[in-house]
């Protein structure tokens, strides 16, 4: 009796679950050598791309993607942001600075690995985004991503800072200012998909040339933030 039964559970076994992608485009050797061990320890493969990457990009799912910052990086991201597969696949920049991604700051750029290519900072990093990559996205509430936000105080004072990280009740910034805590200010930005919006907030801590801003929660706009998260953890 349990022979006749044994063909049957096999037929019905679950499917291993498919490893997380990321797509290491046009990497030197150390460079992809040193990414894919950080990767490999979170549990995710990484995939050499090179002349055909903005083929591959287009075509095949990718959960995440390494490129460098140079002059064709972004037909690179222009084929993996249009790309229905791939379109929130988190995006590392290799080397450069915030500055440098600003330039490409429509398409979302998540992090940077800093050069020259250090494994402890690598792994870091990948740890702190890892999360993302393997779509554990309700056990991480924060979204890596770089993109130009334009500050006003309550004074008057005017300044342009970069995002780190976003979340529906604020966000963690880098900037050249020092604005003390408790200093209320309006926030304005654009994300990917979410047309500029504007959000008062007030800083509630600050390290360094980083800041958090804690969002007003009597502000609606914060409504359109909540919504842009919940869009891209649901993707």
């Amino acid at each position: 009796m349990e022979k006749a039964f044994a063909p049957a559970f096999k037929a019905v076994a679950p499917r291993r679950k498919a490893a997380a992608r990321t797509a290491l485009v046009d990497l030197q050797e150390s460079a992809r050598a040193l990414l894919s061990e950080c990767f490999r320890q979170f549990g995710i493969e990484t995939v050499p791309l090179s002349a055909n990457a903005v083929e591959r990009l287009r075509r095949e799912k990718f959960e995440a993607c390494v490129l460098s910052l140079n002059n064709g990086a972004e037909a690179i991201l222009e084929a993996a942001r249009t790309s229905p597969s791939n379109s929130r696949c988190v995006i590392y920049a290799l080397g450069g600075d915030a500055q440098q991604a600003m330039r490409y700051s429509k398409y979302g750029i998540n992090a940077i690995f800093h050069e020259p290519l250090e494994r402890p900072a690598a792994v870091k990093l990948v740890r702190a985004t890892h999360m993302l990559v393997l779509h554990e996205f309700r056990r991480y509430v924060r979204i890596p991503v770089m993109t130009e936000v334009s500050l006003l105080t309550s004074a008057g004072g005017r300044f342009i800072a970069t995002s780190i990280e976003m979340s529906t009740g604020g966000m963690s910034l880098k900037g050249a200012e020092e604005l003390p805590e408790g200093t209320r200010v309006e926030t304005s930005f654009a994300l990917l998909t979410l047309p500029r919006v504007t959000v008062r907030g007030v800083v509630s801590w600050k390290k360094g040339k980083s800041l958090g801003i804690r969002f007003d929660v009597a502000d609606d706009q914060r409504l359109k933030i909540k919504t842009w998260i919940n869009s891209y953890l649901e993707k």
